[in-house]
């Protein structure tokens, strides 16, 4: 088993986690922590499947700096707007819909 293929694995592994935790937790805190388990995944993902033949493929490896820089700003953001909403109403779930009817 080659070592791209352990990142494949695990990157697929950490996706699936935090699909799960995206559809099935209700805090918005966990919600983004799931969500940046699913970007890592990804991110891994595109690390294994970069070496091929003995060989490294830089473009993945760009792509992922990138994916990185863009995930840390929009957790940023995502802190952000959760920090406002708990000041506003003083939650930090989403309202329920059937509440509404």
């Amino acid at each position: 088993m080659s070592s791209g293929l352990v990142y494949a694995v695990v990157g697929v592994l950490l996706f699936v986690l935090g699909a799960a935790g995206m559809l099935l937790l209700p805090h918005l805190l966990r919600k983004i922590l799931a969500f940046n388990l699913l970007g890592s995944g990804a991110f891994l993902i595109l690390v294994g499947l970069a070496q091929r033949d003995g060989g490294v493929d830089p473009v993945p490896h760009a792509m992922v700096l990138t994916g990185i820089v863009v995930a840390v700003a929009a957790t940023a953001l995502a802190l952000a707007l959760l920090r406002r909403l708990h000041a506003l109403s003083g939650r930090t779930q989403l309202a329920d819909e059937s509440a509404d009817e």
